[in-house]
């Protein structure tokens, strides 16, 4: 571990390893369980420990909030991603939404405007055939009144009684009626 002035200094956890090691090449006390440490030397060396102590606990501690801090950015960062991946799903789906409608009503008023073209088709061609109908009769009606004129004609021719009695005056042609 490298100080804030440059020079390396041991870690605690190093410190640790050392006393582990210094206490398991101790001499160890004949028929016991025991070893002999020199008392001093190991005071000594977890005086060390206990003054780096605090400075790792206060690295660590600082370590620790600077990951708070980061996993707090990281999840107010990932909540404003939610929040706007939400808000331009719902303008999406509004969006589709008022397509679709629209795509309905015009459907509707499509369908709508055909049944009324329909409708008026419909009266046309019924107007058409009536009118047509009534010139019908009346071209019959017609038609009827010229052979019956035309008969009248022949007959007339045949009996000898066609010409004009000298009585008669001869009428001048008129014009057809126009239709």
């Amino acid at each position: 571990m490298t100080d804030i002035d440059g020079s390396k200094s041991v870690g605690a956890l190093d410190r640790i390893e050392e006393i582990i090691a210094y206490v398991e090449q101790a001499k160890a006390v004949p028929m016991s369980r025991a070893c002999k440490v020199d008392r001093a030397e190991m005071i000594a060396m977890l005086e060390e420990l206990q003054n780096e102590l605090p400075g790792d606990l206060r690295r660590a501690e600082a370590m620790l909030q600077e990951r708070d801090k980061i996993i707090d950015a990281g999840e107010r960062e990932a909540e404003r991603i939610i929040t706007e991946g939400e808000t331009e799903h719902a303008r999406l789906v509004s969006r589709h939404e008022i397509t679709v409608s629209a795509e309905h009503e015009g459907n509707r008023i499509i369908a709508e405007a055909r049944g009324e073209a329909q409708r008026l088709r419909d009266e046309v061609d019924e107007y058409v055939d009536t009118t047509l109908a009534n010139f019908e009769q009346f071209l019959h009606r017609a038609l009827s009144g010229v052979e019956r004129g035309r008969d009248k004609m022949h007959t007339l021719r045949e009996i000898g009684t066609f010409a004009p009695s000298p009585q008669e005056p001869i009428e001048e042609e008129k014009p057809l009626p126009q239709l």
